[in-house]
Formats: C-alpha cells, sequence, structure tokens
C-alpha cells in the first residue's frame, strides 16, 4: 500500500475511540481515570511536588496515550475474512491463535494487530477478533443462529468497493481514506433494534450468552474498548473511588518488579435497551448486557520456555483454588504466592531465556566503533555474554503485544453470569487451528516468531556495528 497505512490506522483508532465515548459514556469517564492515575503515577516517581500537577502525556512515550485494543464478535466466514481485509489496509494483521473453548466459549479468536516494531511505535492499535465455532452449537441453536447470520451484512457496499480499489490499486487516495474510516466505523456501531425475535433471542442466550451477543444484532458492535495504564492497581482503586462496576479483582499475573504478559481490568457490563421485532411486525422492549471498558498494563513478551513456566503456575493456582472454592483477594493471594517461582528480575529473564529482548550498543560499545576499534580483528566471533559482560551491549526487555485467552474469559465470565448446560460440550472440545485459517482465508503469524525476530534483528544490528562475523547466542 502506497498510502501510510500507520496515519490510517491512527485515525480510525481515534474515531473509534470518540464513537464509543458517545455510546458509552463511561468509557471516557475511564479515560479520565487512566489518565489520573498515569498523572500520580509518574509525579510519584518523578519526586515532583504535589503541588503541581504534570501532565503524563509529556514523559510517557508516545505510543502510551493512543494505546488502545477493541474486541468484536463476528459469526461467518465472510465476516471474518472481510474483516481482514479491511485491517490489512490499516497494516494490521492476524497474529496468533486463541482457543476460547478453554474458558467455555463456543469461539475462537485471533488479534489484528501491526507486526513490525516501527509500526507498533508508530501505533499499536491492535482488535481481538472472535468468530462462532458452529461445530460448537447445539443443532436447534446453529440453524437459528446460520438463518440469522445470513441475513444481515456488517458491511457498507462502500466499505467493500474501497478494499477493492485498494487492494487492486495499491492506494487509497486521501478522501478514499476518509470514507475508509467513516465506513468502517458503520461496522462497529451500536444498533438498538435487533435483527432476532424476543424468543429466539432467549433461546440463543438460554445456550451461551455471547451467541446471543454475536448473531442478534445487525452488525458486529465494538464490545469494549482498552486503553493502556502504567499502574492498573491504581486504576482500579481510582475506579472503585469514582462509583464506577468494577470488577472484584485484576485479571492475569501478579504484580511484579518486572511485568509480564497482561494484567486488566473492567467496569462490568452495562444492561442496555434493546428493542425486539414481535410476530405482528411491532418493536417490544427488552434489554441486553455486553459492553464494558476494560484497561490493561502490558509487561514483557515471554520465551515458549516462559510462556511453559507461567502456564504451569496458573494452572496449579486455578486448580488449588478449585479445590479450596478460593476466590477474589484470597485468590489473589494464593496467585501472589505461587508465582514466586517466576523469576523476577531483568537478569533472570534474560539469562534463563524466560523473555525476549532487544540489544544496543552502550556508550562504550559506540566509542569503540566511533574510533574504529574492530573487535573483528582480534576476535572474529564473540560470544553474546562476553559483550555484554564488556559491557560493549546492553538489553531492553520487548513489550507484550498479544493477548491472553484466560485473562480475557475472566473477564468475559464476570459480565456474563451464569452458562448452560452446553459449556461442558465446548470446553471438551480441540482447537482448531485449521478450520480457523480456512474461515480467515489465510494464515495466522506465530507471535513467539515475531518477537524472536525483533530480538535477532536488534542483535544483527549489533553484529554489523562491531563488524564482527558472528555473535555467538
Amino acid at each position: 500500500m502506497a498510502f501510510d497505512q500507520n496515519t490510517l490506522r491512527s485515525r480510525f483508532c481515534h474515531e473509534l475511540s470518540e464513537m464509543y465515548k458517545s455510546e458509552v459514556p463511561l468509557y471516557g469517564d475511564l479515560i479520565d481515570v487512566v489518565w489520573e492515575a498515569d498523572a500520580k503515577t509518574v509525579q510519584n516517581s518523578q519526586n515532583i511536588d504535589g503541588a503541581r500537577v504534570i501532565n503524563p502525556d509529556d514523559i510517557l512515550p508516545a505510543r502510551h496515550r493512543v494505546e488502545r485494543h477493541g474486541a468484536i464478535r463476528l459469526g461467518t466466514a465472510h465476516e471474518l475474512a472481510t474483516i481482514r481485509r479491511m485491517f490489512a489496509v490499516m497494516g494490521m494483521h492476524p497474529v496468533g491463535y486463541y482457543d476460547l473453548s478453554l474458558a467455555g466459549f463456543p469461539m475462537h479468536a485471533t488479534a489484528f494487530r501491526p507486526n513490525t516494531q516501527e509500526a507498533l511505535d508508530k501505533n499499536p492499535f491492535r482488535v481481538f477478533t472472535t468468530v462462532l465455532r458452529m461445530d460448537l452449537l447445539t443443532e436447534r441453536t446453529r440453524k437459528l443462529a446460520r438463518k440469522a447470520l445470513e441475513q444481515r451484512d456488517i458491511f457498507t457496499p462502500r466499505l467493500l468497493a474501497l478494499l477493492d480499489i485498494a487492494e487492486s490499486q495499491g492506494f487509497l487516495t486521501p478522501d478514499q481514506c476518509t470514507e475508509l474510516i467513516s465506513n468502517g466505523l458503520e461496522t462497529f456501531r451500536w444498533h438498538s433494534k435487533a435483527t432476532v425475535s424476543l424468543e429466539e433471542y432467549e433461546q440463543l442466550k438460554a445456550e451461551h450468552p455471547l451467541i446471543a451477543d454475536v448473531v442478534s444484532f445487525p452488525n458486529c458492535h465494538i464490545n469494549h474498548l482498552t486503553p493502556r495504564t502504567i499502574d492498573i492497581d491504581l486504576v482500579q482503586r481510582l475506579m472503585l473511588d469514582h462509583g464506577m462496576p468494577v470488577k472484584d479483582r485484576i485479571e492475569g499475573p501478579p504484580k511484579r518488579s518486572c511485568p509480564i504478559l497482561l494484567r486488566q481490568t473492567s467496569f462490568k457490563a452495562l444492561e442496555e435497551t434493546v428493542y425486539f421485532r414481535d410476530p405482528s411486525g411491532f418493536y417490544v422492549k427488552g434489554s441486553h448486557t455486553a459492553r464494558f471498558g476494560e484497561v490493561e498494563q502490558r509487561g514483557y513478551a515471554l520465551t515458549r520456555e516462559g510462556r511453559h513456566l507461567y502456564d504451569r503456575i496458573l494452572n496449579q493456582v486455578n486448580a488449588e483454588a478449585a479445590k479450596d472454592d478460593l476466590k477474589g483477594e484470597a485468590y489473589d493471594r494464593l496467585l501472589e504466592e505461587r508465582f514466586k517461582e517466576f523469576p523476577d528480575s531483568l537478569s533472570d529473564l534474560h539469562d534463563l531465556r524466560l523473555g525476549y529482548f532487544t540489544y544496543q550498543l552502550t556508550p562504550p560499545g559506540d566509542q569503540s566503533v566511533n574510533e574504529s576499534v574492530v573487535l573483528s580483528e582480534q576476535l572474529p566471533s564473540i560470544s553474546l555474554q562476553d559483550l555484554l559482560n564488556k559491557k560493549i551491549l546492553s538489553y531492553e526487555p520487548i513489550t507484550y503485544e498479544d493477548f491472553l485467552p484466560l485473562s480475557a474469559g475472566g473477564i468475559f465470565n464476570s459480565n456474563l453470569g451464569g452458562v448452560s448446560q452446553s459449556k461442558q460440550l465446548i470446553m471438551s472440545a480441540d482447537p482448531d487451528l485449521d478450520g480457523f485459517q480456512r474461515l480467515l482465508g489465510a494464515c495466522v503469524a506465530d507471535e513467539f516468531h515475531l518477537y524472536a525476530e525483533m530480538q535477532q534483528k536488534s542483535l544483527e544490528i549489533c553484529r554489523q556495528k562491531l563488524q564482527l562475523k558472528k555473535i555467538i547466542v
């Protein structure tokens, strides 16, 4: 694409956030709470006099204030494949496969996001995108869902035409970019009139509330948006202070010196008025609960070894909690205790290869290059550890850019209440990456591979600067 995808993505993210603020005013209040928490955290970390309030935007990285993730739920292969095309125009690509049957949801997912460090630095907007697994629905519900989904088109004709233009020409004009944003927003806009009857809605909801949310409306309304914070514990307290209907606990790993993966919380989904068509064609008043506001604090990306350790500890915690019926603060205490097994220093995360890192020359390393001290004349190959020991290289952790299905499941479940007897069928299902990719019409990138590429690219840049034949890892 010849036009600036980063700018297009930034504009779309901003407009989507503004639309969601108008639809869910509490989300706007949440943005204010996040700003307040970040300002207080920065103020404390900078030892600034409490009488002077500082703007966190003046200190935090440029991407921090614009950072958002959203979530949508789709029903068909056409919807998923077309969303893939739309996000591709904005420089967002499918990364990772998430089997949500593990959490009792009849769906699987991917994350559409930028997949290079340069694009992530410009704007890291990402959308967690789920699609129904029809094979996990009972036959009666499957027939109803298919009938309802076949009767809707969540994309405007102009949006489809613009996607054709972008793909065939490789660019869009400025006016066409503006049109793409406005038409794209229509896919995610809230509609209070359902496309099913109240009786059909109740049937869908009885099997699983998420099925009703996917199937019952004329489009795939955004179900939450998520700003990023640097102190989610403070945000949680401030949300309570502001009287928001906040979750009772923060999902994800416990608070640590070296944050890993993702921690998130939310205000609970709102009950909203919805109108259902009755047999005589008139609308009757009902309600639906699905949309909420979430906050995230991002930590460091883990390697496969790190993720295995994380999953093992978390599974142990969940098994113990289920056995002893531990919830809320009791669960958090157990989580914190068990996660003491997970190393909590940057050097341990690096040396034990539990996390991904980027490498850069230190000031002494830069000086040796500037003074034309060519290491390769003495040692054509040198180990990474030697370069670190000699203070020629340093490292920084790579931010985790993806999602935790079990963490997401906890937030979804907190908004849903009880689920039906079909949950047992759903939770016994196997993952279906091949089936998902067929619906998507493309392959899903492996997130571990992307992080490893970032790490290796940074090391290669250092090797070239130092004129080394090889850095032995």
